[in-house]
């Protein structure tokens, strides 16, 4: 039995995003022994940006691009609402396991992901094309709540990047039934898994047990959830196996880019 399993087992841990983000991680969370509750606090609405991304993805089906990216799921989700075809001399960079997994069931192609660790930042250390000469046009398609480190990196190498804002992060209200899961406690840890859920979570749940677990993942997430007033458990082992075990399974990629 590992360290993790001895310290979730039994424990009931909220998942806040669905799709394949949420059945990646709620089945780790099984595999330790924690009981997962999916309950989206974020869903993705339509971009402000629609006329150029319909335009972008008609570059993309006629060949325009020479790579593409996607550091979001939800990005396989809006090339098939779209009926988006990627042209076969168009290749496809992508970062982090529930966005690879959503884009192969969607049957897009997925031509690198970072070997090491799964993150933007090792995707543009791993990216040698990026490096060498001469100028790439490169299409990134992320949420507007994201932070463009990717496209600012191909930016930087002197690439033609075309980013465009695919969808939008809108918050989401629990039912009945999970708000008072988690006022009562009966709900023992809550998943932070980006900025814009620090500020759902602090916004639904103003008072929250003090023995409920407040997991944050990555730097960004725990600053604004701190300013959202959301308490930090940073001694607490329960949630740094949490977080060990999110993480073995997703990174910070849509947070990034």
């Amino acid at each position: 039995m590992t360290t993790e399993s001895k310290l979730l087992s039994g424990l009931r841990v909220l998942v806040p995003r669905g799709g394949t983000w949420g059945d990646l991680v709620a089945q780790a969370l099984r595999e330790q022994g924690a009981h997962p509750v999916i309950a989206p606090l974020v869903d993705f609405s339509h971009t402000s940006e629609e006329d150029k991304l319909v335009q972008a993805l008609k570059d993309l089906e006629s060949g325009h691009f020479d790579w593409m990216t996607a550091t979001s799921s939800t990005v396989a989700d809006v090339l098939s609402h779209h009926n988006a075809v990627v042209h076969p001399d168009t290749q496809v960079a992508l970062v982090g396991e529930a966005t690879a997994v959503a884009f192969r069931e969607a049957g897009y192609p997925v031509t690198r992901t970072p070997s090491e660790e799964n993150s933007t930042h090792a995707l543009l250390e791993e990216w040698p094309e990026i490096d060498e000469p001469g100028v790439l046009k490169v299409l990134t398609l992320r949420s507007d709540v994201a932070i463009p480190v990717l496209t600012e990196g191909l930016i930087g190498r002197g690439h033609d990047v075309t980013q465009v804002l695919a969808f939008r992060t809108v918050g989401v209200p629990v039912s009945v039934h999970i708000r008072e899961d988690i006022e009562s406690g009966r709900i023992n840890a809550l998943l932070v898994a980006s900025a814009k859920i620090a500020e759902e979570v602090a916004a639904q749940f103003p008072d929250l047990p003090e023995s409920t677990i407040v997991a944050c993942i990555g730097p960004n997430t725990l600053s604004v959830a701190t300013a959202a007033g959301l308490r930090d458990n940073a001694d607490s082992a329960v949630k740094q196996a949490l977080l060990e075990t999110v993480e073995s399974v997703i990174d910070q990629s849509d947070m990034l880019d």
